[in-house]
Parts: structure tokens; sequence; C-alpha cells
């Protein structure tokens, strides 16, 4: 379970950090593209994290 994490969070921050470069890098239509591809790549490794997570009992 802890490689999966690991996995997700490497996922997470590279689509975060490629998500925040194609502002700079690209224009119009290929900027969107890029941008709808890796937002939704983070938002489903984020999803992902929080349904593994580890659940507290009290």
């Amino acid at each position: 379970m802890n490689t999966l994490k690991a996995l997700l969070w490497c996922v997470l921050t590279l689509a975060v950090a490629v998500n925040v470069s194609t502002s700079f890098a690209f224009d119009g239509v290929q900027q969107v593209l890029l941008g709808v591809g890796t937002g939704t790549v983070a938002v489903a490794s984020a999803v992902g994290l929080f349904l593994v997570r580890a659940r507290r009992h009290p």
C-alpha cells in the first residue's frame, strides 16, 4: 500500500508541476488541452490518495 501512495504522490506532484508550466510554455488550444489533461490526472490521483488513506477509529 505504501508503494501505491508514493506513486500517487509522485503523479500528483508531476501533474501539478506540468499544469503550472503549461501556462508559461503554451498558448491557445494546446494550453487548454494540456491543462485539462493534467488537471484530470491531478484530481484523480488526489481522489486515489483520499481513498487509500488510513482511517482512524475512535
